[in-house]
């Protein structure tokens, strides 16, 4: 008889991203089992990458997810109650999560935070285990302006200078949602129309882009945890929240700019914070991390 693993984490790709540690730790204490991610389907493409999941879910936030009986249901989503209510609801054999193990913490980074609960039901777990793959990087540098609420997002015009002040392999890429956004940017760089990408890449394109590009600058948003994940050199813009919380690695070739400032990162005006970083500092860290 088949032995099911059900795990849920119905958020965006940066938090697939971090949860590709915790999701190898199962893969490795629980190799008899059949995994199914309950996420968005938008993410499917990056399953295969991780080495760690057998099948998918569609869900999008904490729930409902349609599943009955799985032996074990992890809640890699939040500390609940929704997601550890949804998961009860599929009748699980055993249930790892918070609000139902240890205690949440706050000032835990994301990938460590995830880590750390399954250590606590004695699954080893490897915070630094994040890596999809790395590739030849012959591909271009990435501007990427667009996050998912104004206050993360550092003003188009900056991102105009950096993009002009990058060289002429520079692509502008976003979500169908975020095109106006990046039609602003490439148009003050003076990039060529043929360079303006947003609303262009499925996951899978957006993949294939971010893996062999040369370098990637953006806020802090998914494509940051992508350019982790395949060793890409970045340059990342934090503000209102704390690298600590959401930043790469160190040492990785990866740079996260930060003025020090907290707020509230469902702003509706670019976080103060962010603001106080210039052109001239994310320009110099891009020079930085690809010399």
């Amino acid at each position: 008889m088949a032995l099911d693993l059900l795990v849920l984490r119905g958020l965006g790709l940066g938090d697939l991203l971090t949860a590709v540690p915790a999701l190898r730790a199962l893969r490795q204490a629980f190799p008899k089992h059949r995994i199914t991610l309950a996420a968005p389907r938008a993410l499917d493409a990056l399953l295969p990458l991780t080495g760690a999941v057998d099948a998918s879910i569609d869900v999008s936030g904490p729930g409902p997810v349609p599943f009955h009986r799985p032996d074990i249901a992890v809640n890699l989503h939040g500390k609940g109650p929704q997601s550890i209510e949804a998961l009860r609801a599929t009748d699980p054999g055993r249930l790892i999560s918070f609000g139902t193990g240890p205690p949440w913490k706050d000032g835990v980074h994301e990938v460590r935070r995830w880590c750390e609960l399954l250590e606590w039901h004695g699954i080893p777990a490897d915070p630094a285990d994040l890596t999809l793959g790395i590739s030849d990087r012959t591909g271009p540098a990435i501007v990427h302006p667009g996050a998912a609420y104004p206050a993360r997002r550092w003003p188009p015009e900056r991102f105009a200078e950096v993009a002009a002040a990058l060289g002429d392999d520079v692509v502008v890429t976003g979500t169908e949602n975020e095109v106006p956004l990046a039609r602003k940017v490439a148009e003050l760089a003076g990039l060529p129309p043929e360079r303006m990408l947003a609303g262009q890449t499925r996951m899978a394109d957006l993949i294939d882009l971010v893996s062999t590009s040369r370098l990637v600058v953006c806020g802090d948003t998914g494509v940051a945890h992508l350019a982790t994940a395949f060793c890409v050199p970045s340059v990342v813009l934090f503000g209102p929240v704390s690298p600590s919380l959401w930043g790469p690695p160190p040492g990785w070739r990866h740079v996260a700019l930060w003025a020090g400032r907290n707020g509230d990162p469902h702003g509706e005006r670019p976080d103060p914070g962010l603001l106080k970083i210039e052109v001239s500092e994310v320009v110099d860290a891009a020079m930085e991390v690809t010399s």
